[in-house]
């Protein structure tokens, strides 16, 4: 099913399914981000505010981007602020909703639905200051190897979302060619079982 479609449909039980992956990437995130003191954040894939609700504590203003209108729908009930602007984009197409630079860019379970991400990551890089910061939290590759997919539950059966597997040798060669440090790489494991494999990748950048 096609990303859109899937999470219009989605965004009814978003917030409500058991979702190991979406509820792992939220501490991911927290735990990454926490203490970077930043002003302002672009957040790309905000869904149904998930993660939104925590960034607008920790910056003086979120825009925060999506797909999908019910998501945002969702997203705007429960964060309620001016410190947040919603936007609805592709951003597979040209980024018309940045402008400005930012602190930090964030991408949270977004990335394994975007084929091609040397694209992505030059509008990126175009939209964050000297010494800002790219987030990177997605469902860990070694999960998608073992076929593990976006996927829910519906009265006509089970919906899997498109994605395409990213390895961990992609990230590496787009921080080589957009001259980016690499900050921070870890993994997450259910219930922290590292005997397991990890659910969740995380990669935070810095722009030289």
């Amino acid at each position: 099913m096609n990303v859109k479609q899937a999470y219009n449909i989605w965004s009814e039980q978003y917030d409500t399914n058991d979702n190991k992956t979406r509820d792992l990437e939220g501490i991911a995130l927290r735990t990454t981000l926490d203490g970077l003191n930043l002003e302002d954040c672009l957040e790309i894939g905000c869904g149904t505010g998930k993660n939104t609700e925590w960034l607008v504590t920790q910056f003086k203003h979120v825009t925060a981007v999506d797909l999908t209108e019910k998501m945002l729908e969702k997203a705007k009930l429960k964060v309620n602020t001016e410190w947040v602007s919603f936007v609805q984009a592709d951003i597979t197409q040209p980024w018309h909703f940045v402008t400005k630079q930012y602190d930090l860019v964030g991408f949270s379970l977004v990335l394994e639905h975007i084929e091609h991400l040397e694209p992505i990551f030059e509008k990126t890089v175009d939209a964050l200051k000297q010494g800002g910061y790219i987030y990177v939290g997605e469902l860990h590759p070694f999960k998608q190897y073992s076929g593990t997919k976006a996927r829910f539950e519906t009265e006509e059966g089970l919906q899997i979302v498109t994605c395409f597997n990213h390895h961990v040798s992609d990230f590496t060669q787009l921080a080589h060619k957009f001259g980016l440090e690499i900050v921070d790489v870890n993994e997450y494991f259910d219930a922290n079982d590292r005997t397991t494999l990890p659910r969740i990748f995380t990669v935070l950048f810095r722009k030289k």
